[in-house]
């Protein structure tokens, strides 16, 4: 069954600047939306609206029916901050057992992390944690995951692989990616919206990116 998020009658303000005023973005599951803007323009806090996590007026319903604290719906969303949200205590064998997912999977698509069973998340490196952390979100039982700049930290041969999961789970869940990283985003995403003066920008073209004030291709 296909299911769709809308978000859309937003409006955000700090300290009497308005940073989120016409707003419409809408995943389906099966495809990768792209959400690009320059830092400030508030994709983060966008992210965060939608999740529930920062109050603000706004509407957002999954297959049309409002929720307004999608935190508390892991069932419907999963939300990757940009910073790392596993405590560095755990171990990898605790984290896997709370998300109730298979090692030996992940080691099997990252074969690295073979020896890391018994491991802290502490002791993994900045593009290990991360590794993790996506894999944990993407991979759960969920209609919809939003990762907030998943490559940060990550090297060229991780990005590929992480850009592999993505495209395949995406026939899972419905996925809404943002990263400065635009070239990656715009390979793998099947809809691309611009963030830019507080509205959405649905994307027809690559070249409607520059025309935007995003970036120079």
């Amino acid at each position: 069954m296909n299911h769709i998020l809308d978000a859309d009658s937003i409006q955000l303000e700090f300290d009497n600047r308005k940073i989120l005023s016409s707003i419409y973005l809408r995943c389906e599951t099966g495809k990768i939306t792209g959400l690009l803007g320059k830092n400030g323009q508030g994709k983060s806090c966008l992210m965060k609206i939608i999740y529930g996590t920062l109050k603000c007026e706004k509407s957002v319903r999954f297959d049309n029916i409002a929720c307004y604290e999608a935190s508390k719906r892991p069932d419907l969303l999963l939300y990757l901050p940009q910073f790392n949200f596993i405590p560095k205590s755990l171990s990898l064998k605790r984290v896997f057992k709370d998300f109730e997912l298979d090692y030996s999977v992940f080691e099997k698509r990252f074969p690295e992390f073979a020896a890391r069973y018994h491991s802290t998340t502490g002791s993994l490196s900045g593009g290990g944690q991360r590794l993790l952390e996506i894999y944990v979100i993407v991979k759960s039982i969920t209609q919809f995951a939003m990762l907030d700049e998943p490559f940060t930290h990550l090297n060229p041969l991780q990005i590929e692989k992480v850009k592999e999961l993505l495209s395949k789970e995406k026939i899972n869940k419905g996925l809404l990616i943002t990263d400065h990283m635009y070239h990656h985003v715009v390979d793998i995403c099947d809809n691309l919206y611009v963030l830019a003066n507080g509205k959405t920008h649905l994307t027809k073209c690559i070249e409607d990116i520059e025309k935007l004030g995003y970036a120079r291709l």
